[in-house]
């Protein structure tokens, strides 16, 4: 298909297959930002060990579990794979389940495993759910695109990482008109656009910190900081002074509560900055910052570069 639409000599852009960027410009998802994310994710729950479950079928997919497996190992920690040598159709379940199924039981645990989509996510999930292994007590489960009926019928419902498509349809029709109009955009033109943050349900919503402690201050910090939630009212709410919380954060998380908070707070700012067109004074004002100018200044100060141009970078098709 794509010899087909060379051939034609018409204006074209590639949204798919990444390894035609050589031939056309390019608009696609950040994949290692998605293995970051998610990797994140299930360190902020305390899960110790870590696998991604993916296909061979596809460079995209590929490309994820090279960055998740990648990003993990820059920060000193191991993980296993298993890649199945095509994803669809599945010629015998039962084999493929089974298959699965043992790999789960090879895995130290508890692990937090990455789908490199939700098809497949599902299906670890179903693998789980044979094997008798809790999810997401032994296992914790994060997909890809985020397909609302996999996710919300998947027992438990699936956490999954959005993805930006709309953003992406909106940035790939933007290229397209500038080479219709003659424009000569530079060869291998590329745009990769962040992921939308993600969607937690229950398949990875636990945390799983062994001191009780900062597995306590760690939900509450999650549900509450972007609602004004300080280290004070924090320390009230468990009982504890505030150098103990401290020392036993710093341990587990090796950040502060202070830090832990300010990292919750801007992780809902700069999914609000791309999701919506609210001002930077509303954002400020759901965020727990008490001005729009206070959020200006802790933003820049701790990313490098003011909301709106976050927001401006994030939404390249605006």
């Amino acid at each position: 298909m794509a010899d087909q639409v060379s051939a034609t000599g018409l204006p074209a852009v590639e949204l798919r297959s990444s390894h035609l960027r050589e031939r056309r410009s390019f608009v696609g998802v950040d994949n290692a930002r998605i293995g970051s994310l998610v990797a994140e994710h299930f360190l902020e729950r305390g899960y110790p060990h870590f696998a991604v479950y993916g296909t061979e079928n596809e460079r995209f997919f590929s490309e994820r579990v090279q960055k998740f497996v990648t990003f993990l190992q820059g920060l000193g920690e191991t993980c296993s794979t298993l890649l199945e040598t095509a994803s669809y159709p599945v010629v015998d379940w039962e084999k493929t389940l089974a298959h699965l199924v043992a790999w789960l039981r090879s895995l130290p645990k508890p692990v937090g495993i990455l789908a490199v989509n939700d098809a497949l996510g599902s299906r670890l999930l179903e693998a789980c759910l044979r094997a008798g292994i809790s999810v997401p007590g032994e296992v914790g489960v994060v997909g890809v695109e985020n397909d609302e009926t996999l996710c919300a019928f998947a027992s438990p419902p699936m956490s999954s990482v959005r993805l930006p498509g709309v953003d992406a349809g909106f940035c790939a029709a933007q290229m397209l008109d500038r080479m219709m109009r003659g424009e000569r955009l530079e060869a291998g033109a590329e745009i990769l656009l962040p992921p939308g943050g993600i969607v937690c349900r229950r398949s990875s919503d636990e945390f799983l910190h062994a001191d009780g402690l900062v597995a306590a201050a760690a939900r509450l910090i999650r549900d509450e900081a972007p609602f004004g939630l300080n280290v004070e009212a924090l320390c009230l709410r468990l009982h504890t002074s505030r150098s103990t919380l401290e020392r036993r954060m710093k341990a587990a998380l090796q950040r502060t509560p202070k830090q832990e908070i300010l990292r919750v707070r801007f992780r809902e700012v700069e999914r609000l900055l791309i999701e919506t067109d609210l001002t930077v004074e509303a954002i400020a004002e759901q965020t727990g910052f008490l001005e729009g100018h206070h959020l200006q200044s802790a933003f820049k100060q701790a990313r490098g570069i003011t909301p709106g141009a976050y927001r401006s970078r994030g939404k390249l098709a605006g």
